[in-house]
């Protein structure tokens, strides 16, 4: 038959109870630090990656238009050369 002491068995609970309330603690301590992080990214003028993403295709798409009409100017510009040589 096994004995039980009553101060390990006291000092287990004590260890379990400190282990539950440390636990809770760290994720106290986790939630407060993710709400100040967030708070502190919202107060900066940061862009979200689907704004980023958006002004870049938009930024894109204008340089491709202004190489277009750019080609069509020197296009325009070169027949405008030939007449004049013609003449």
């Amino acid at each position: 038959m096994q004995t039980r002491n009553k101060f390990f068995d006291d000092m287990s609970q004590l260890m379990t109870n400190a282990m539950g309330v440390a636990q809770g603690a760290k994720s106290e301590a986790e939630g407060a630090m993710k709400g100040m992080l967030d708070r502190w990214l919202a107060d900066r003028d940061f862009v979200t990656r689907e704004e980023f993403d958006a002004v870049r295709a938009m930024a894109q798409k204008a340089r491709e238009e202004n190489e277009a009409l750019k080609a069509r100017l020197d296009e325009l510009a070169g027949g405008g050369k030939s007449k004049t040589k013609k003449s």
